[in-house]
């Protein structure tokens, strides 16, 4: 008889897979706009500068 593993979660609740699948969504949606910003000439002069600026 196999045996399953039913250690708790930390919340003492498993997360509903919509709420897993959002979270997923949101994070890549995320990195996509901030990559997407590294294609926009003025903002990447704006961050040189502003790197420039620390020294």
């Amino acid at each position: 008889m196999p045996t399953t593993s039913t250690s708790p979660t930390p919340l003492g609740r498993s997360v509903p897979w919509a709420w897993r699948w959002l979270a997923w969504t949101v994070a890549v949606l995320l990195c996509l706009a901030v990559f997407g910003m590294y294609t926009v000439p003025d903002f990447m002069v704006m961050l040189t500068d502003q790197m420039w600026a620390c020294f």
